[in-house]
């Protein structure tokens, strides 16, 4: 119940008004009283009450004085004047302070108790109205990282106009218009043998996190395990060059702490329009592929691929070189890499080995042989080595064609490093498909529970909240929240086509407990109230 404080210097009219009135059954709790300002502005700081009645004219302290201290304090409690005095400055200084009624005495306990109800109803919905829009902005707070990884993917493969580029970078409070943009992919993992604890993890996290939010022209997207994007923009290339170096100084000094981690980055070339930014990125991830080649922690840029790609020491490299080395990468692309990264790694791969060592016919022998003995071990590994049944180049004849037309290497090492993978990511995502599904189960029997939440969910799973809340948004595209008030939206829409409950009823039948938060959340989503959207069919 709302709480109500008196403060009146008239002893009589004072008793009155807390007598006369039964608070309690008009639905308020009648907190305190006082004679004077003064003495009530302390009662008022500790009882914190929702509306105070206080007359004008009062020794020590007036009601105006009063008024104006109660409104820093405690801005959403509402006042209201009594006063026999009629001059019009009193009710203009009150209007100024906020008074939200202006009564002149005498007034009788009904006329009283009838604004009080009607201030009553005010602070109701003001609180209703500000839940509401507190539990949309939590809302969109959720679905703000899903928002924006569908905006990057769009905008990556140039499925957006610059118009849209613009309109939905400013929903996401991103500032997009520059002159020119220029794609990084940047990514950092554990060093084998050693291996950074998560302290080490998080603590790099929060420099990584602080130097990004630093940067007025860099915009930076988490991709979680794909690694991270981040688009530099400026007024003109020197300006982005200027960023770029910067920045990749500032990454080198931090990770030079960090001794058991690896970073490798990828910039692509600078586009002057935002619809070319899909270039950039191409750019970038033809660069970011070669992290599977590239010994050391580096990154690097479109102009200085060449000078990696044509690193000449005198020397061939050998089959042993080759065994040590380009194999290991392999290995590590089987476990880690992509399935649309196969044909650049494929390109990057083949391009480490010398032309004269592709000249050589005992070395492609070699070479051929390994690459499907790595797969077949990758695959024997994760138990599904039935699946290959592609079978080696082993005849003469078939390596020197492999010596004339480079292409049907590339062809064959794409087609039995695509099955790996396949059977890879089969197998990584065979147990969260069994998880996604027996949650999305659990959802659609409970959606109706006003209290259902992730943990809940989590725990039916029986698997972590963060664990639960990460593969949930991978697998299914959409974050938990955003995902329940779907399938709550479709249910209630259903009703209201097909049943003639009440919209309060179908409030409760799709889990809100609240029917204006319902009605106000479906507005929001749909963009016509309950009703509106029954009459329209």
């Amino acid at each position: 119940m709302l709480k109500v404080f008196l403060v009146e210097d008239e002893f009589i009219v004072r008793e009155g008004i807390k007598n006369n009135i039964d608070w309690a059954k008009e639905g308020f709790i009648f907190c305190g009283e006082a004679a004077d300002g003064e003495i009530a502005y302390k009662l008022i700081q500790s009882n914190k009450p929702d509306i105070i009645i206080t007359d004008i004219k009062m020794p020590f302290m007036n009601g105006l004085e009063l008024g104006r201290l109660v409104k820093k304090e405690l801005p959403e409690s509402k006042i209201i004047i009594l006063s026999g005095y009629e001059e019009f400055s009193f009710a203009q200084e009150a209007v100024n302070i906020g008074v939200t009624e202006y009564l002149l005495k005498p007034v009788s306990s009904v006329e009283l108790m009838k604004v009080v109800k009607r201030v009553g109803q005010e602070i109701i919905e003001e609180r209703r109205q500000k839940e509401n829009f507190e539990r949309y902005r939590q809302q969109i707070e959720a679905n703000k990282d899903y928002a924006r990884s569908r905006f990057l993917e769009e905008l990556l493969e140039g499925r957006l106009s610059t118009a849209k580029i613009l309109e939905q970078g400013k929903e996401l409070g991103l500032e997009m218009g520059a002159e020119y943009y220029q794609v990084m992919l940047f990514r950092f993992n554990n060093k084998n043998p050693g291996k950074a604890d998560s302290k080490e993890l998080l603590e790099l996290k929060k420099k990584l996190d602080d130097l990004n939010s630093k940067y007025e022209n860099l915009i930076f997207f988490n991709r979680e395990l794909e690694g991270n994007v981040l688009f530099i923009m400026g007024r003109s290339i020197e300006e982005i060059d200027g960023t770029r170096i910067k920045y990749i100084r500032e990454i080198k000094d931090i990770f030079s702490s960090y001794p058991k981690l690896a970073y490798f980055g990828g910039i692509g070339l600078p586009v002057n329009r935002l619809s070319r930014i899909p270039e950039s990125y191409e750019s970038a991830a033809l660069i970011f592929v070669r992290r599977f080649i590239v010994d050391r922690s580096t990154i690097i840029s479109s102009d200085e691929l060449l000078e990696y790609m044509y690193e000449e020491d005198g020397s061939t490299i050998t089959a042993d070189q080759l065994g040590e080395l380009d194999f290991k990468r392999a290995e590590d692309f089987l476990r880690n890499g992509e399935a649309d990264e196969i044909h650049s790694f494929v390109n990057e791969f083949l391009k480490s080995i010398s032309p004269k060592s592709q000249k050589s016919l005992l070395f492609m022998q070699y070479f051929h042989m390994n690459i499907h003995s790595t797969v077949i071990s990758f695959l024997k590994g994760i138990g599904r080595i039935q699946v290959l049944e592609k079978k080696p180049f082993i005849e003469i004849e078939e390596i020197k064609e492999m010596l004339i037309d480079v292409q049907k290497v590339k062809d064959y090492m794409v087609e039995i490093i695509s099955i790996a993978i396949e059977q890879r990511d089969l197998i990584r995502t065979k147990p969260y498909y069994r998880i996604i599904e027996q949650a999305k189960e659990y959802i659609m029997k409970n959606y109706a529970n006003q209290d259902i939440s992730l943990n809940d969910v989590a725990e039916y799973v029986n698997i972590s909240s963060s664990h639960f809340s990460t593969i949930f948004s991978r697998e299914t595209g959409s974050t938990f929240i955003r995902y329940l008030t779907d399938l709550r939206m479709n249910k209630a829409k259903e009703l209201l086509k097909c049943t003639d409950l009440l919209c309060s009823e179908i409030s409760s039948e799709v889990g809100y407990r609240d029917p204006h938060y319902f009605s106000y959340l479906f507005k929001k989503e749909h963009n016509c109230t309950p009703l509106q959207y029954r009459n329209m069919n």
